[in-house]
């Protein structure tokens, strides 16, 4: 009887655990490719070579590729190898995976991956990406009602976006997080999220920060997805043709924040709609060539008409109340049409070649006349009283008008070619790119305060003696603030990039090496005064080592470089509204000590990170920050500094669930014309993030879900005007913690026997709490004047309080 010669086999997977047909599994001997193909069941079985070292390939057209290396195997041995097209790390007696072009690559680049799973299922009000980024590495964020993220000392305006590897831009005029309605990324079409927090790669653009790169899944087969929930819904479809050349995955979605703002301190007429329509399509054209298009469609209607609000302050011994009665109104409305088209074309088995071209139109309105009237005084504490709880003595009374008239118009265009080129343990990338930024905008707002049938004068002119009423007052009366400006500026930009990537073997030990470079060169055209060509050059440089210890799976990181961010349109203006045309490139100079360790406790997985850095930044454009809104003194009058340390635990707390834990300390200041350092607006010193996963052991039908997130107080609540020099304080402590309840009916764990359930592969109903704990999280202050004492009090502008909601979800 022959003997039999070895053979792989098993089940190769899709990211949602569902078999996967048509992976090819190949190796090479002697010259000869012996290959073979998974059915339909997603099984796969590939004899071995007697006696043989082999790499074994496993590749499919939607995902990346993976191989195994296997060790001399004898007669009538087998291995079994069962496997998702998934970025996690695995450890099997008799095979080596080596994922230079996954894991490895991602842990040596630093990268933090977001399972898409955890994203659509972790509560927060803004359930998506920025959700979950939020408790990441080097991510700081105070404010529930905003996907912004400041990181590492960064602001808003320092992080690049990337989808399917198109740059996505944020609409300029939002001012607060209520106004912002929904983030570019549909959730349910997501494939892969990589997060940066510094020391990137030069093939990522010219930012100062972090980069978020996401890409979005190729479909297999027919699908659909659906939730609902009291803050809106989303329906995501998605196909392919009966070619397989033809796929397509599009999705809509609906948001309304009235429950939120109904949740604030203030009154209102409320009425938000935010929607969007996205699509992603792809035709691959034969083996070599692919197209790609990608299209969004979103409108954030905002109608905001504040009644009353009545805020309360003070001591137990003397409490004080802020009541306001208001008038008008606010109209807001942000229209954003993108789109970009991709062209992937393999050249040969070693050089790949893309083609990128999006276009990205805004049209942005932001119109408000709101009249304030409002009365400061101590507080009836009487309880018998029937005006208990309200002001019994006004210590002031005053009015505040507000008007606004500002209308934004941008169109930007791109235009991006890229190459890649595998050599023998090596990779060289390159780019270039082309960008023209157009904008057309006026900016009209003023503001003018009566204190007391007095017209209160702008706190930053120079003094113009009033003593009324014994001395009538000559002088101009004029806004308390006001701003006007006209621009229509043009922007041409040429950027490219080129790195090189190797990997060399030291004996058990490996070392994975990148260096790279960018070259940024820009124009601005049709300001006030003629712009200059500007040129920067960004040197960066990665090195990952993996020592080869025996049972012992570490990766040490370091990186930095030069991360030079020429202005975009908003740092050009500056705090009257005028564009500077001639400001600077904003340079961070990083340099990051990374450690990356897997273990096994309790036969469970888990991951410990840790980084440390340093940023030394010059050319800095100071800011003024303002709940979301950003304004700049566009003079590059500065220099900075951020340090600090972040670290992660993540892994199976409870067995077959994802949980983390995560901590961060970091101190950034600013030299503003070398009058001293002083706190940035985004010093936030210590972070400390829950992400934790839960299930009932005799009913894992029911889970429980929570998001947990403490910050200290960032730099704020000064008056606008204020000279920070002099007056600097700090918002209270950011503590907030969300908790979804949900009964899980089907998933791939959970396989309903019969029925119309059957059909579902998802299918949960849940209960949604925000801010669990009511914690009262102020974003920034309103300042108000005692006239009898001269002096001001700043009154908390708080966010939500604690919130329920619904949720239903439904996949097939």
């Amino acid at each position: 009887m022959a003997q039999k010669k070895p053979f792989i086999y098993g089940l190769t997977l899709d990211e949602n655990k569902q078999p996967l047909e048509g992976v090819l599994v190949f190796y090479e001997a002697g010259g000869v490719k012996v290959q073979t193909t998974s059915d339909r069941t997603g099984f796969y079985k590939l004899e071995l070579p007697l006696m043989q070292e082999v790499t074994v390939w496993f590749s499919h057209v939607s995902f990346d590729l993976l191989f195994a290396e296997v060790k001399k195997m004898h007669y009538g041995e087998s291995l079994e190898f069962d496997f998702a097209f998934k970025q996690k790390v695995y450890v099997l007696k008799g095979v080596d995976i080596v994922k230079d072009n996954e894991e490895g690559r991602r842990r040596a680049e630093g990268a933090i991956q977001i399972p898409p799973e955890v994203i659509k299922d972790i509560p927060g009000l803004n359930p998506g990406v920025e959700n979950i980024l939020k408790l990441s590495l080097g991510v700081n964020a105070s404010n529930e009602m905003s996907t912004q993220y400041s990181v590492r000392g960064g602001n808003y305006d320092e992080n690049l976006v990337y989808v399917n590897d198109v740059e996505i831009y944020r609409p300029f005029l939002v001012r607060s997080g209520q106004q912002e309605g929904l983030s570019f990324t549909n959730t349910n079409m997501v494939k892969n999220v990589d997060f940066y927090a510094g020391g990137f790669q030069s093939r990522f653009g010219d930012k100062m920060s972090s980069v978020l790169d996401i890409k979005y899944r190729k479909p297999q087969a027919f699908g659909a997805a659906f939730d609902a929930s009291f803050l809106g819904g989303s329906l995501t479809l998605e196909n392919v043709s009966k070619n397989k050349k033809w796929s397509g995955i599009i999705g809509g979605r609906y948001r309304n924040n009235s429950l939120l703002v109904n949740s604030q301190q203030t009154e209102t007429n409320y009425k938000p709609i935010f929607v969007d329509l996205q699509t992603s399509v792809t035709y691959q054209a034969n083996s070599r060539l692919s197209f790609n298009f990608l299209g969004n469609i979103s409108q954030n209607n905002y109608d905001y008409q504040p009644l009353y609000r009545q805020t309360n302050f003070g001591t137990i011994s003397d409490p004080i109340a802020l009541q306001i009665f208001y008038q008008g109104q606010e109209k807001d409305r942000y229209r954003t049409y993108f789109g970009a088209t991709t062209a992937d074309y393999l050249v040969s088995d070693n050089f790949r070649l893309k083609f990128i071209g999006s276009l990205y139109h805004t049209q942005e309105q932001e119109h408000f006349d709101i009249l304030a009237q409002y009365a400061l005084g101590d507080v009836d504490t009487n309880i018998g009283s029937e005006t208990f709880g309200d002001i019994q003595f006004a210590r002031a009374v005053g009015s505040q008008l507000n008007h606004g008239r500002n209308d934004l118009d941008a169109l930007i265009a791109n235009a991006e070619v890229k190459g890649y080129h595998n050599i023998k343990k090596g990779h060289i990338e390159w780019g270039a790119k082309y960008t023209r930024e157009d904008f057309r905008d006026r900016l009209v707002e003023w503001e003018v305060i009566d204190s007391a049938g007095f017209s209160i004068r702008p706190p930053v002119i120079d003094y113009v003696p009033n003593d009324q009423p014994y001395t009538p007052y000559t002088g101009p009366l004029v806004p308390y603030q006001s701003v006007r400006a006209t621009n229509f500026v043009v922007i041409n930009r040429l950027s490219g990039y080129g790195q090189f990537s190797r990997r060399f073997d030291l004996g058990k030990a490996r070392l994975l090496f990148n260096a790279g470079l960018r070259v940024h060169q820009w124009q601005v055209n049709g300001a006030s005064e003629p712009g200059k060509s500007q040129v920067v050059v960004s040197p960066r440089a990665q090195l990952a080592l993996r020592p080869g210890w025996e049972n012992t799976d570490v990766v040490f990181r370091l990186s930095g470089g030069r991360y030079s961010q020429p202005p975009f349109y908003r740092e050009l203006r500056d705090s009257l509204g005028m564009v500077r045309p001639n400001v600077k490139a904003q340079n961070s100079y990083h340099v990051v000590l990374g450690s990356d360790y897997s273990f096994m406790m309790k036969n469970r997985p888990y991951k410990f990170v840790a980084e440390a850095y340093y940023k030394s930044m010059d050319n800095i454009n100071t800011y003024t920050l303002e709940n979301v809104r950003i304004r700049y003194r566009a003079d590059n009058n500065a220099v900075a500094y951020a340090y600090g340390l972040d670290m992660r635990l993540n892994g199976e707390i409870v067995p077959g669930t994802e949980s983390w834990v995560t901590f961060g300390y970091m101190k950034t200041e600013e030299n503003y014309n070398n009058k001293g350092y002083i706190a940035r607006p985004t010093d936030q010193r210590l972070k400390f993030a829950v992400l934790f996963q839960d299930y009932v052991p005799n009913m894992p039908n029911l889970r429980v879900y929570l998001n947990m997130m403490y910050n200290t107080g960032l730099p704020g609540g000064s008056p606008s005007y204020a000279d920070v020099y002099k007056y600097q304080s700090r918002l209270n402590d950011y503590r907030r913690a969300d908790v979804g309840f949900s009964y899980v009916f089907a998933d791939a764990k959970i396989r309903p026997k019969g029925g119309w359930m059957a059909k579902m592969k998802e299918l949960s109903l849940g209960l949604e709490i925000f801010n669990m704990f009511n914690n009262q999280n102020a974003i920034t202050n309103t300042w108000v004047r005692d006239v009898y004492t001269k002096q001001q009090y700043g009154i908390p502008n708080y966010l939500t309080s604690r919130v329920f909601s619904i949720k239903l979800a439904a996949k097939i």
